[in-house]
């Protein structure tokens, strides 16, 4: 009676401890399958010779998507506290806009450099 007794409280500290959330396989699938055709559409831009500023905008837009997804769903973060979304995507997203602010910074840079000091001469 004892064994019974001590297995069924070890049955309940393990449902007690194990609170994470289960999701469906369904949405997984689902996820894998939409990350299958923005796979295919990104490879298409390619296949029908897309070129200039237009292929590099879908090919990014793409890859955004993918990532969001990915992040979203696969990291959990769709179900995670607002803070921390906030600690994981908030300093990646700052590191870009610095980046961004260099980018504009080295052009007026070189520009300058090319306006001042002549191109070649």
């Amino acid at each position: 009676m004892s064994e019974t007794t001590a297995h069924a409280q070890s049955q309940t500290v393990q449902t007690q401890t194990h609170t994470g959330q289960q999701h469906p396989i369904r949405l997984y699938l689902f996820v894998w399958g939409l990350l299958f055709v923005l796979s295919a559409f990104s490879y298409m831009v390619d296949y029908l010779g897309i070129q200039g500023y237009l292929r590099w905008t879908l090919i990014l837009v793409f890859m955004m998507l993918k990532a969001g997804l990915i992040v979203a769903v696969f990291m959990h973060m769709a179900w995670e506290r607002l803070a921390l979304v906030y600690a994981i995507l908030l300093p990646p997203l700052l590191v870009l806009v610095f980046v961004a602010l260099m980018v504009s910074e080295a052009d007026y840079t070189i520009f300058t450099r090319l306006a001042f000091f002549g191109a070649g001469q």
